[in-house]
C-alpha cells in the first residue's frame, strides 16, 4: 500500500499540534514547580522531528508516517503525565485527610460515648491528658505555614491549600491525643487473646459488609443475597433464643426474604395501578396487625419495651383516621389514573384532594402515642398516602416490604436486648450500669453496637436501590406526579420526585432513632459510627474515580464518590427533619423494665 505525501504531512501536522500542547504544559509546570521532573521520553523530540523531515525529503513516507505516529503517541503520554503531575501528591494528602478524619472520629467516640476513657485512665487523671498540647499546635502551625508557603511559591490552586490545611489540622488533633492512644494500646495488649481475636474478627466483618455495599452501587442484586442470608441467620439465632410460638423468628425470616425480591426487579418501573391499589390494602392490613399487637401483645415480655406509652395518644381515633386516608388515597390513585387513561383532564378538585390527603396524613403522626411501636406505625401510615399517590407500580409494594423489614430489625433488637439482660445476674447488671452509664438512662457504646450502624447503612442504601438505580432517576415516569400537577412544571415535578425518594429514607432513620432509644445508647454516638462507615466507603470510591473510558463510566465513578461524600450531610439533615416525629418517643427505663421482667 502506497503512502501519499499529503497523508504523511497531515499526520505530522497533527503530531506537532499535540506536541506543542505538551511543550506548553511542560513549560507552565516548570515555571511553577520548585522540583521539576521532566517527561524524559520526549527529551530528544527535536531530533525525531528532524528525522521525520529527512524521511519525507527522501520520500520514505511509510517510515515517516510510522515515526510521526510514534511521536504523537509519546506526546499523548506526555500530556497525560503533566495532567496527572500532582496526582500522587493529591491522592496521598486526601487519603491521609480521610484516614485522619476517621481516626479523629474514632477517638472522639471512644472518649465521649464509651467507658474506655475512664477505664484506662480513671477519673482523677483526665486533667493532664491534653497537657503540653501547645507544643503540638506550635509545631503544626509551623508545618502548615511552611507547606502553604511552598504551595504559594508554586502557584498552586486554592484547593491545594485547603487539602493540606485540613489534613494537617486533623493530624494535629490526633497528635494531641497521644497519651490516650498510648494508654489505649497498652490496655488492648493487656486483654486476653480471645478478646483481641473477637475485636479483629468484628472489624473484618464490618469492612466486608461495607465493601459489599460499595459493590452494590454497580450491582444492586447483591441486596437480594444480603437479605436472604440475613433472614436465615437472624431467624435461626432467634429460634434458638426465644420460643418459636412468639412468631418473631418466622416474621424476621419472611420480612427479609420478601424485601430481597425487589432488587431482582427491573429498575424501570412499569405501570400497574392495580398493584398500587393492592398495596394500599396491604398497608391497611399491616396497620391493623400493629394495632392488634398494641392491644393484645403489650404485656408480653418480648413487646414490653415497644408498646410502652401506647395508651397516651392525644387522638384516640387517630388509627381510624390514618387508615381512612390510606383508603382514600388508593381510591384517588385509581380515579386519577382512570381519567388519564381515558385522556380526560384531572379536575382541580381531584388535585386539591390529593394534596390535602398527602399533607394532612404527614401531620397526624405527631399526635400518636409515644411508644416505639405506636409512633413508628403511625409514621408508616402517615407517609403511606403520599407515597401511594406518587407510585405507578411495584414501588408501592416495596414500601410495605421495607416497613416490614424495618419492623423485623426492631423486633430483633428488642429480643437481643431482652436476651442480653436475662443472661446477666442482677448484681453484674448493676455493676455494668455503674461503669457504663452516660446519663440517668443511657448507657455507653459497646463494640457490639456497631451492628446498629452497619444495619442502618444496609437499609439506607436499599431504601434507594430497592426500586431503581442512578440511571432511573433521570428517566422517571411523568405519570408518577400526574396526580398532583397536570401542567408541566419541571421544578415542582422534580421536587415531588425527590420527596418520593426521601420517604423510604425517613422510615429508615425513624427506625434507627427508635432503636437507639430502645437499647438506650446515645444517638449522636451511633451517628458518628455511621459517618465512619460512610467514610470507609467514600475513600474506596475515591480510588475508583476514573479519568479514562466512556463519559458514562467517568461520570458514574465521579457521581458515586460525590454521593457518598455528601451522604454525611444528607443523613444529618434527615435526622434533623425526622426528629420532629421521634423526639418524644419513650421507652420504659432499664430499672422499670428489669423489675417487670423479673
Amino acid at each position: 500500500m502506497g503512502f501519499d505525501v499529503e497523508e504523511v504531512e497531515a499526520v505530522l501536522a497533527n503530531t506537532k499540534q499535540i506536541l506543542h500542547q505538551f511543550l506548553r504544559k511542560s513549560q507552565l509546570k516548570q515555571e511553577n514547580s520548585l522540583l521539576f521532573k521532566p517527561f524524559k521520553p520526549l527529551d530528544s523530540y527535536i531530533l525525531v522531528l528532524n528525522q521525520i523531515e529527512h524521511l519525507i525529503s527522501t520520500r520514505d513516507y511509510k517510515s515517516a508516517k510510522k515515526l510521526s505516529e510514534d511521536l504523537r503517541n509519546l506526546s499523548m503520554e506526555g500530556l497525560h503525565y503533566f495532567q496527572t503531575y500532582d496526582w500522587l501528591m493529591l491522592i496521598t494528602v486526601i487519603s491521609l485527610g480521610y484516614i485522619g478524619w476517621m481516626i479523629y472520629l474514632i477517638l472522639h467516640v471512644l472518649k465521649s460515648y464509651t467507658a474506655l476513657f475512664e477505664t484506662v485512665f480513671g477519673k482523677e487523671q483526665s486533667v493532664y491528658l491534653r497537657k503540653n498540647t501547645w507544643k503540638v499546635y506550635f509545631s503544626g502551625c509551623l508545618l502548615m505555614g511552611s507547606v502553604c508557603m511552598l504551595l504559594f511559591m508554586e502557584h498552586s490552586p486554592p484547593l491545594y491549600h485547603a487539602y493540606f490545611a485540613m489534613t494537617i489540622f486533623l493530624w494535629i488533633q490526633i497528635s494531641c491525643e497521644y497519651q490516650f492512644i498510648k494508654a489505649l494500646w497498652i490496655y488492648v495488649h493487656r486483654r486476653e487473646n480471645a478478646h483481641l481475636v473477637k475485636l479483629v474478627a468484628s472489624f473484618v466483618v464490618s469492612v466486608v459488609v461495607l465493601e459489599i455495599l460499595v459493590k452494590s452501587f454497580t450491582n444492586r442484586q447483591l441486596y437480594s443475597w444480603i437479605f436472604v442470608l440475613v433472614g436465615v441467620i437472624a431467624s435461626v439465632y432467634l429460634l434458638y433464643s426465644i420460643p418459636w410460638k412468639s412468631g418473631i423468628p418466622f416474621f424476621v425470616w419472611l420480612a427479609c426474604w420478601f424485601l430481597s425480591i425487589f432488587t431482582l426487579m427491573p429498575a424501570e418501573i412499569p405501570d400497574n395501578t392495580k398493584l398500587v391499589v393492592l398495596s394500599g390494602l396491604m398497608i391497611v392490613i399491616i396497620g391493623g396487625v400493629t394495632r392488634y399487637l398494641h392491644m393484645y401483645a403489650g404485656d408480653g415480655k418480648y413487646w414490653l419495651s415497644l408498646t410502652h406509652g401506647m395508651k397516651k395518644s392525644k387522638f384516640p381515633l387517630l388509627f381510624l383516621l390514618q387508615t381512612a386516608l390510606v383508603v382514600f388515597s388508593s381510591i384517588m390513585v385509581h380515579l386519577s389514573t382512570s381519567r388519564r387513561t381515558e385522556k380526560q383532564e384531572l379536575l382541580a378538585l381531584h388535585q386539591l384532594i390529593n394534596w390535602s390527603i398527602a399533607g394532612v396524613s404527614m401531620v397526624l403522626p405527631l399526635f400518636s402515642g409515644s411508644g416505639i411501636l405506636s409512633r413508628l406505625a403511625s409514621i408508616f401510615l402517615g407517609f403511606a398516602p403520599a407515597f401511594l399517590l406518587l407510585s405507578i407500580g411495584y414501588e408501592a409494594v416495596f414500601y410495605c416490604a421495607l416497613s416490614l423489614a424495618l419492623m423485623a430489625w426492631l423486633l430483633f433488637e428488642n429480643a437481643y436486648l431482652y436476651l442480653s439482660k436475662i443472661n446477666k445476674s442482677s448484681a453484674s447488671f448493676k455493676g455494668m450500669e455503674d461503669n457504663m452509664v452516660l446519663t440517668s438512662d443511657d448507657r455507653s457504646l459497646q463494640w457490639s453496637d456497631m451492628r446498629i450502624s452497619l444495619a442502618f447503612m444496609v437499609f439506607f442504601n436499599i431504601a434507594f436501590f430497592g426500586t431503581g438505580n442512578f440511571a432511573s432517576i433521570a428517566s422517571f415516569e411523568i405519570s408518577s406526579v400526574y396526580r398532583f400537577v397536570t401542567i408541566f412544571s419541571p421544578f415542582l415535578m422534580a421536587a415531588l420526585l425527590i420527596f418520593k425518594l426521601l420517604i423510604p429514607f425517613v422510615l429508615v432513620i425513624c427506625t434507627f432513632t427508635a432503636i437507639t432509644k430502645l437499647i438506650r445508647v446515645p444517638l449522636l454516638g451511633c451517628y458518628f459510627l455511621v459517618i465512619i462507615c460512610s467514610d470507609v466507603m467514600t475513600i474506596h470510591f475515591f480510588f475508583l474515580v476514573r479519568n479514562t473510558g466512556s463519559w458514562m463510566e467517568i461520570g458514574n465513578s465521579i457521581s458515586h464518590f460525590g454521593i457518598m461524600s455528601a451522604q454525611v450531610v444528607f443523613v444529618l439533615l434527615l435526622f434533623a427533619l425526622t426528629s420532629i416525629y421521634t423526639k418524644d418517643i419513650q421507652t420504659t427505663s432499664s430499672k422499670q423494665l428489669s423489675r417487670k421482667e423479673m
